[in-house]
Order: C-alpha cells, then sequence, then structure tokens
C-alpha cells in the first residue's frame, strides 16, 4: 500500500484508483451509483439564488481553531519550516501540509496567537528552505525537479523521502497556494516582509507546469525519476482545480487556456442526482473543500457551471447534504451513522482487513481515500470530523450540530491537544493488530495521529466562515485572478467594484440563451429542496445526548 500513501490523494483517475483502491480488497460499496442525466434531458428551469446562513458559532469552534492552529505552529520544524504529515508520529514531511502551515500562520497572526515577527521569521526560514532544497532529476539526495517538489521529504534534509513518492504535481500546487497567500498577506513595507514576496515570486515561477503535459493539455499526477511520467492526468472534477488556476496563471511556464475545456469536458460523466441532491459529485468531501480553502468560489462561473445555474460553491454545499443524507440512509448499517454524525473523506484506518460484520465479510481499510457519491463510493464505517466542519461556510446549519455532537459524544477520546484527532470508527471492535490508533473500550477503533492536510481545511475554512479572511486575502494575489479568468470564471468579485459598492457574491442574473443552455435544471432540483427542508435541523447547536 506504500503505491496508494504516494497517490493518496489522486481519487480523480477512476482508472488508477481501480487498481490503487478497489483492487487492493473486494469491498462491498456502499449503494448502486444513481443515474447520470444528460445536459439535454429537461427543460431549463431558474435556479434561486443561494441566500447566505450565517449562524453564530458556539465557543467549542473558537477552541478548535485554537488548537488546530498549534498543530502547525508547534510540529513544524523551526529550523527549515518543514511540517509533518502526520503527528505524533512524524516519518516524514508533506509538502501540501507545509502549504496550509504557511496558510496557518497569518490566521495565528489576526488572532492573537502569535506575533507577526514570529509569522515573518517561519515563513522567511520556510521559502529560503524550498528556494535552496537539491534540485535535479537523480533519485536520491533531491527534494526538488523542475519547480516541483516530491510529496514527501525527510524532515531534517527536505531530500525526497523513499523511492515510492513521486513527484507531486497536485501537492506542489498546495504548497504554491500557500506560498501565494503568504506572498499576498505580508503587504507592508518592510524589507523582510518584501523578502517573502519575493521569494514567493520566486518559488512560483520556477514550477514548470509545461514539463509535466505529457498528453496536452491536461497536466500529469506526477514523475518518479525511475520510471518516468505517471500516465493518468488530472481530469476533472476533483481537488486539482487549484493546479490548473496556478498553472495557467504562470507568468514563466503556463499551460494553455484550453486545459479548463478539457478538464471540465468529463463533468458529465459524474453530474447527476445522489441521495436527494442534483450536484457534480466526487465521493470524498476534500474533493469539495481544497480549492475553496483558498479560492472564493461564490458567485463567479466558468462555462460548465453557468450552464448549470449555479457556481462550485453551491456544488459543494449540495456534496456535504448529499454526505448526510447518505449517513441518514446508512445503507451498510454502521453503528452511529446519523444527522449528526457524517462525513467520509481521505483518512486514517484501523488495518487493511476483512471482518464479518453483521453477518457479511466487510472490508476495512488503514489509509484510504472514503465517499459517497454516484462513483467515488468507499465506506468502512470510519468517520473524519475534517470532512464534515471543513465544510462549514458550505452548510452552517447541519455542520455547527454535527461539530458539537463530535465533541460531546467522543470527545473523550477524539479530542485532545490539537483538536480533532484524525477519524474514528465506531463499527470496529476486532481485536487484531491494528496499523494505526487504538481500540477504546465500548466505543471502538479511533486514530491516534493528527494529520496536516486534514488540519488545515478545518483551520482556514472556520476563518473563512467568520470573516472570508482567507478568501479575501487571496483575492488581491494577481496569479490567482488570472488563472480564475483565463478559465473563464466571471462575475462576483471578479468584476470591477466601484467605489462604495459591495462585491458581488451571487452570480448575475442568465441570459435567456444561457438559461435555455441550462436544460437539466427541472431534474432532481425539486427533490433536493424537498429533502434539504425535511432534513435540515434547527439553527441552534443543540448537542444531542450519545445513544450507544
Amino acid at each position: 500500500m506504500v503505491m496508494f500513501d504516494s497517490f493518496r490523494r489522486s481519487w480523480g483517475a477512476a482508472s488508477l484508483m481501480a487498481v490503487l483502491v478497489f483492487v487492493a480488497g473486494c469491498g462491498r460499496q456502499s449503494e448502486p451509483a444513481s443515474t447520470t442525466y444528460p445536459i439535454a434531458s429537461a427543460p431549463p428551469v431558474q435556479v434561486e439564488p443561494l441566500k447566505a446562513t450565517k449562524l453564530e458559532l458556539p465557543p467549542l469552534f473558537r477552541d478548535i481553531e485554537k488548537r488546530t492552529f498549534q498543530f502547525f505552529w508547534d510540529t513544524t520544524s523551526e529550523i527549515n519550516g518543514l511540517t509533518p504529515d502526520r503527528f505524533p508520529s512524524r516519518p516524514f514531511a508533506s509538502i501540501a501540509s507545509v502549504g496550509f502551515a504557511l496558510t496557518a500562520y497569518p490566521i495565528g497572526i489576526e488572532n492573537g496567537w502569535v506575533s507577526r515577527r514570529q509569522a515573518v521569521d517561519r515563513t522567511l526560514t520556510t521559502l529560503k528552505f524550498f528556494r535552496d532544497i537539491p534540485s535535479g532529476p537523480q533519485a536520491t539526495e533531491k527534494g526538488a525537479y523542475n519547480g516541483f517538489y516530491y510529496h514527501f521529504l525527510d524532515m531534517d534534509t527536505g531530500h525526497r523521502y523513499q523511492s515510492w513518492v513521486e513527484l507531486s504535481s497536485v501537492d506542489t500546487a498546495l504548497l504554491m497556494m500557500g506560498v501565494l497567500f503568504a506572498q499576498s498577506y505580508y503587504d507592508r513595507d518592510d524589507p523582510r516582509e518584501k523578502q517573502i514576496r519575493d521569494l514567493a515570486d520566486e518559488l512560483y515561477k520556477r514550477v514548470d507546469w509545461t514539463w509535466l503535459q505529457r498528453n496536452k493539455p491536461l497536466i500529469s499526477m506526477g514523475w518518479f525519476p525511475e520510471s518516468g511520467f505517471i500516465q493518468h492526468d488530472w481530469t476533472g472534477y476533483n481537488e486539482a482545480m487549484l493546479l490548473y488556476v496556478l498553472a495557467m496563471a504562470s507568468p514563466t511556464h503556463p499551460v494553455e487556456p484550453a486545459a479548463w475545456s478539457v478538464w471540465t469536458r468529463t463533468y458529465n460523466d459524474v453530474w447527476g442526482v445522489y441521495q436527494g441532491e442534483e450536484y457534480l459529485a466526487f465521493g470524498p468531501l476534500f474533493g469539495h473543500q481544497y480549492s475553496h480553502v483558498w479560492i472564493d468560489f461564490r458567485g463567479i462561473q466558468d462555462d460548465y457551471m453557468r450552464e448549470r445555474g449555479i457556481d462550485y460553491f453551491e456544488n459543494s454545499r449540495r456534496a456535504a447534504y448529499a454526505q448526510r443524507a447518505y449517513a441518514i440512509a446508512n445503507p451498510m448499517k454502521w453503528e452511529d451513522y446519523g444527522p449528526e454524525v457524517w462525513g467520509l473523506t481521505a483518512s486514517d484506518g484501523p488495518q487493511q482487513t476483512l471482518q464479518e460484520y453483521r453477518g457479511e465479510q466487510r472490508q476495512f481499510r488503514h489509509y484510504s481515500a472514503r465517499g459517497a457519491g454516484l462513483r467515488d463510493t468507499f465506506d468502512d464505517g470510519t468517520i473524519a470530523p475534517t470532512a464534515a466542519i471543513a465544510s462549514l461556510p458550505f452548510a452552517p446549519e447541519i455542520v455547527i450540530p454535527s461539530t458539537v455532537a463530535l465533541h460531546e459524544r467522543y470527545g473523550e477520546f477524539l479530542y485532545s491537544s490539537y483538536g480533532f484527532l484524525d477519524s474514528f470508527n465506531p463499527s470496529f471492535t476486532y481485536d487484531i493488530p491494528l496499523k494505526t490508533g487504538r481500540l477504546v473500550p465500548g466505543e471502538g477503533w479511533v486514530a491516534s495521529d493528527y494529520i496536516g492536510i486534514d488540519q488545515g481545511p478545518i483551520l482556514a475554512m472556520i476563518s473563512n466562515y467568520r470573516n472570508d479572511f482567507v478568501w479575501n486575502v487571496m483575492k488581491k494575489n494577481k496569479y490567482i485572478r488570472d488563472g480564475l479568468q483565463k478559465a473563464g470564471f466571471k462575475g462576483g468579485w471578479l468584476e470591477p467594484v466601484k467605489e462604495g459598492e459591495e462585491p458581488a457574491t451571487q452570480p448575475k442574473p442568465q441570459t435567456q440563451s444561457e438559461k435555455d443552455a441550462a436544460t437539466a435544471r427541472a431534474l432532481g432540483e425539486a427533490e433536493s429542496r424537498a429533502t434539504r427542508a425535511s432534513q435540515s435541523p434547527k439553527p441552534t447547536p443543540e448537542t444531542p445526548q450519545k445513544s450507544k
């Protein structure tokens, strides 16, 4: 499974996952995929604008923020700025975790948890180290090549961790989002903050996105010095939206804007109705969250979403509701699933094993992508708190009660120094050797680690919900704006704002031709709204008692 670990966030390529995930063990899927409805199957319907729901956060969320911030501040090396993939076991650094750490430091400044000077010191240390990491095509003693970095690095040297680790395009993109966030945040007329901005520019301009274009205009998932380019390209829909935005905006090695059209060409394969929601589906929730950590998709649309009459933010909202509805339906009869206990994403799990559960053989996994959707479905009863909590901006009315319930029901063994541990599984009670974590008598399995790429979205998305902080900083970045515009995004905050006006957060009204193009809007919409209305809790963070 080390090969899967090196591609652990690459659920997007169906053929790759068929090998790395589903063939890893013959697990039962949660339920058959729903029908995918083509665009031309129904008359157009005008979609009601999304009405923002702003609910007050209970004090628990401030505690989650502080603890999650401390994960990044305490575990990151003060010497080189490398952030471990996981803690307390810290076998290697994750470049994606570094991207989230660079984003976490300004959140700490704004909340008074660290001084600006401390954060500037840490950020400069990090950027200088990445500037100086040995680069080249050699298999050992190098950490980068052509501006890309290896997925996992030695915590001390910054060299490629082991031979199974790939030079990763999407993890480099996650790192670069943190780098550019730092560039836009540290904007003072100060020599050290100017150095941050210059280093960020240098690192971003180094990335040769065109080098990984084996099948233009798409971008490969990565490269191995031993075997060459990974044959699978990033095709939609998944977390690699941010990768193409960055690649198209590059001032030195840009990919052509046609990449976005080809990227979205496969969307219709995963557009349909699932659990009463009509949306662009992707099973694990991280695919609906990662790009949204840094980019505010409210009110901006590319050609595809203009046809559908929604935006990617509303799409992620529906994905969260679909996962919650799946947990309520609970077709596999896992323990504790319900309106407050839901959320499947990539996370730790107890072990790769087959065990008897309710009279049948069930597959369980250790680290794996988990999800529920039209295609990408694997569920072994393992819930990851990050899946729900990082959906806070999309659907606070269901996320707030869920977060409070997770803390009240499981906090005694799931909530600790750095917030929520990565995951837990109340259905796994088998006395067998575990890959990670521990069994809690009467409660099931619980992870023993925090994972950086699951911690990061929790912290950033709570911040975005409170005051749009990460989003607003990134709106100032010229590269992000340019990449979105090259992808065809229009409207909302991308449009010029007149003095005294507020930036738009909703799509402009559709023209008649755009309405006519949106021929699938009737399908599933009434059912979706009815399901949402019947299942939505009251907007108060009431805490139910645990029922076991």
